[in-house]
């Protein structure tokens, strides 16, 4: 599988989203708050997550089974999607608890979980991976 135009789209938004994730954390979590730049890193997070998952509709694989050019991968695009606009209605609504308990599980499971799964090496990415440390 080369990398395509949407493949690079997909991993830079994705890894941008990895690195922006724990900046929106810290500026809530600190002693002295910084609600804007929460609120800036978290709004940045989330079009990159949006990104993400919207790019994911047009990668498809050959490995694994398939049901239209679709993995199991690509169920988190709707749970992905479906969170961050939840966890946008508890905050609505002011359930903070909520909101926070909602992007921080998106965060681990679409960000962390689904990431090192990328590192396999089946995929494209562990493929390139453990082929330059010479163990693929």
């Amino acid at each position: 599988m080369q990398i395509t135009p949407v493949i690079a789209i997909h991993m830079a938004a994705a890894l941008a989203a990895l690195a922006i994730g724990p900046l929106a954390v810290w500026a809530r979590r600190t002693r002295t708050q910084r609600p804007r730049l929460h609120r800036a890193a978290g709004y940045a997070w989330v079009t990159l997550m949006v990104a993400v998952a919207l790019s994911a509709v047009f990668i498809s694989g050959d490995k694994g089974p398939r049901l239209g050019g679709f993995g199991l991968i690509h169920l988190l695009i709707p749970i992905t999607l479906g969170l961050i606009a939840l966890s946008f209605h508890f905050l609505v609504r002011g359930n903070v608890a909520a909101h926070r308990r909602i992007m921080q599980g998106t965060y681990i499971g679409s960000g962390l979980v689904a990431g090192a799964f990328t590192l396999l090496p089946n995929r494209l990415l562990g493929q390139w991976l453990w082929s330059q440390i010479g163990l693929a």
